[in-house]
């Protein structure tokens, strides 16, 4: 039986018998440096324009302050966010989920993958995550598992493969 929302309407988002995977906490770090330098530079670029132009006092100050609060309400969403994304293998297929407001839930029949594919950037190397990602025969399946451990990504990669191959063996 599916749970209940707050509305009363059939949870579309019920976890299955599986135990969800979290993905690395590693995903926030990166993604909360990222936010810290963006702030550290808008903060600088709004003072050295308020001296430039020689606005008022106040309306620098202000200028930092709505930089600095959106650097803290960021900080909070990029947590929220990294703890709501999600996965878990099943027998025949793999469920994704993300999103905390605007939630997804995205299940990958293991036979209908084309091929998986690992990515890192700079960044994601300097903090030892990858992101997987999964191509369908459908290109509006967006499958894709974001800050995993490098290690992890590896490991899901080569499993993924070998049970879309045979899956699709199978058919």
């Amino acid at each position: 039986m599916l749970a209940r929302s707050l509305w009363g309407v059939e949870d579309l988002f019920a976890r299955p018998e599986m135990e969800w995977r979290p993905v690395s906490p590693a995903l926030a770090r990166m993604r909360r440096t990222v936010l810290c330098l963006l702030a550290a530079a808008l903060t600088a670029l709004s003072l050295v324009l308020a001296l430039l132009v020689s606005v008022p006092a106040w309306a620098g100050a202000l200028a930092v302050l709505v930089v600095l609060g959106s650097a803290v309400a960021g900080w909070v969403l990029i947590g929220r966010n990294v703890r709501w994304w999600g996965y878990a293998e099943r027998e025949e297929d793999l469920y994704i989920k993300h999103g905390a407001l605007f939630r997804e839930l995205v299940v990958v029949p293991y036979g209908r993958m084309q091929y998986v594919d690992v990515q890192a950037g700079p960044l994601d190397q300097a903090f030892g995550v990858a992101t997987v990602r999964l191509h369908t025969a459908s290109p509006g399946t967006s499958a894709r598992i974001p800050g995993l451990p490098a290690e992890e990504a590896a490991r899901l990669r080569d499993r993924l493969t070998s049970l879309g191959e045979a899956q699709a063996a199978g058919l």
